[in-house]
């Protein structure tokens, strides 16, 4: 995954992309949450001088809660700066999730404090920014960039799903974090939704 962010890097280099002091920073950015029905979708952007070279550090879909817990140190480590950005639900449900996730990795690019000179999106689509980007499909399993991301933003989110847990205990989201479970979608139909379930999503709205 090292030569993935390195070719990427090389070739963004090639075509003048250097920061003044000759060293080319860049960024991935990812998102976790798209999928629940409750709760926030979180954004992470985390600022790189060469790729990290951790082998902890991947997709966080292929790496237990524990595993994440034990990558994120090495992430902060490698990471020259790092931000996250959250949409809430109830911004989701009114300008849908896909824009939503979008949002939230331009809050998270917008929070850093370091400057990269190109950034490297999990997915097909670029966000609003004018800093280089470029849209990587399967870019959380391609780029160690973008899985630092990642991990990022799946712990931020999961730890948000830990608290909301404390509120709702009825819907147990310190096990599903929200996710379309079994579980979680009878619970739904037994006492109905909560203030964070994203009311446009089926399985939460009413049917008519």
């Amino acid at each position: 995954m090292d030569s993935f962010d390195e070719a990427i890097v090389k070739g963004f280099n090639a075509n003048g992309g250097m920061t003044p002091n000759g060293v080319s920073l860049f960024a991935g950015v990812d998102e976790a949450g798209r999928g629940p029905l409750a709760g926030p979708v979180v954004a992470a952007a985390a600022v790189f001088s060469t790729p990290p070279k951790s082998p902890f550090i991947k997709d966080s879909k292929k790496l237990t809660p524990a595993g994440r817990a034990n990558a994120l140190p090495h992430v902060y480590a490698a990471a020259v700066a790092y931000a996250v950005g959250i949409v809430t639900h109830d911004e989701i449900d009114r300008i849908n999730i896909h824009k939503a996730s979008l949002l939230a990795m331009e809050k998270a690019v917008a929070g850093l404090k370091v400057r990269p000179g190109l950034l490297l999106i999990d997915g097909k689509f670029t966000i609003k920014s004018d800093i280089p980007q470029k849209a990587i499909i399967s870019g959380d399993v391609l780029s160690r960039a973008i899985g630092a991301a990642s991990i990022i933003a799946k712990t931020t989110r999961d730890g948000l799903m830990d608290e909301y847990h404390l509120i709702y205990p009825v819907y147990n989201f310190i096990r599903n974090k929200g996710y379309p479970t079994k579980e979680h979608i009878e619970a739904i139909r037994k006492h109905g939704p909560c203030p964070i379930h994203r009311t446009t999503f089926k399985g939460v709205r009413l049917e008519p």
